[in-house]
C-alpha cells in the first residue's frame, strides 16, 4: 500500500480508537507521510515508508490481496508506543494484511517501530519520529 494512503487509513482507524484524542495527517516538513497523534494527553508522530512488492514497479499500482487478518497482541496505551500500535491495526482485522512485525520486541532493539506486510508483498514502516 502506498505511504500516503496508508498514513490516510492509519489517520481514519485512530479517529475510531479508544484512547486517541486527535490524529491528523502532517503535510510537509522533513518527515514525507507522517501522521501526528495524541494518545493518553501525549503527542506521538510517526512516519510511514512504503515498499513495492518484489519486481513491482509504480505504475500500475499493485491489486491489493484480501486473504485474512495477520495474528496480533493488543497492549495498553501505557506499553510501548509501537507494540499499541500494533495492536491497533491488529485489532481493526485489516484483510489485507499478513503479520505486523513490531522493532521493540527485537532482542537487543530498542527503536520503536514496525513493519506491516501486506498479502500482495508490499511493505509499510512505520517509525516514530
Amino acid at each position: 500500500m502506498r505511504p500516503a494512503k496508508y498514513r490516510d487509513h492509519l489517520v481514519d482507524l485512530l479517529h475510531r480508537t479508544p484512547g486517541v484524542q486527535g490524529a491528523k495527517a502532517v503535510e510537509g516538513g522533513p518527515h514525507p507521510y507522517a501522521l501526528s497523534m495524541t494518545v493518553g494527553g501525549r503527542e506521538r508522530r510517526w512516519q510511514v515508508i512504503g515498499q513495492l512488492a518484489d519486481g513491482a514497479k509504480h505504475d500500475p499500482v499493485t491489486p491489493s490481496v484480501m486473504a485474512g487478518p495477520p495474528a496480533f497482541t493488543a497492549a495498553p496505551l501505557d506499553a510501548a508506543p509501537d507494540a499499541w500500535l500494533a495492536g491497533v491495526i491488529g485489532g481493526s482485522e485489516p484483510a489485507d494484511t499478513e503479520r505486523i512485525d513490531v522493532w521493540s520486541t527485537r532482542e537487543g532493539k530498542s527503536d520503536a517501530g514496525l513493519t506491516v506486510f501486506f498479502h500482495n508483498g508490499e511493505r509499510a514502516f512505520l517509525r516514530l519520529i
